[in-house]
């Protein structure tokens, strides 16, 4: 480490990394010899930022929904009926994960699977009767949840994350 790099350091423990003198104060250990600081990562503060959502979104949505639960629930209200794979694009799912939230959907009957009009021998996902009233109940409070994520932020900010998160997307 050069004299540059960390000047408060006393001269003879400049290149120990364990030095005999009085130990760093807590969270900062390590800081200035590796120059990587977890909390200024941005996948750090993304999966920060989401655990902050998660959290607001246990809390307040209706019916016990998963978000993935709920994203797929939501883009069927969107869209309609689509193939469990369509299903996974269009809300950023794999297919091992797709398939577990469809199949716990159709435990719970809130989605059905249905052969498919165009090709019998494909399935469709669809809403049930009582998915269409469960997303009905949800959507507003979805809503609510978008607004209290965001509420530390002002209007300005808000659209200006927005804009950022989708260009890294």
């Amino acid at each position: 480490m050069s004299h540059d790099e960390d000047d408060d350091a006393p001269e003879n423990a400049r290149d120990d990394p364990a030095p005999a003198l009085a130990p760093e104060p807590e969270g900062m250990r390590g800081r200035r010899r590796r120059g990587y600081v977890l909390e200024n990562q941005i996948g750090f503060l993304i999966r920060k930022a989401q655990q902050r959502h998660l959290s607001i979104f246990a809390a307040h949505i209706p019916e016990a929904l998963t978000a993935q639960q709920f994203a797929v629930m939501a883009k069927l209200a969107e869209t309609g009926p689509c193939s469990q794979n369509a299903l996974g694009r269009q809300t950023a799912m794999d297919n091992s994960t797709i398939n577990g939230v469809v199949s716990r959907l159709v435990e719970r009957e809130l989605v059905a699977k249905l052969p498919s009009e165009e090709d019998r021998r494909m399935h469709v996902v669809a809403l049930t009767p009582e998915g269409e009233r469960v997303v009905a109940r949800a959507l507003p409070m979805a809503a609510e949840i978008t607004r209290l994520t965001l509420a530390p932020l002002t209007p300005a900010e808000r659209a200006t994350l927005v804009r950022l998160v989708r260009k890294i997307t």
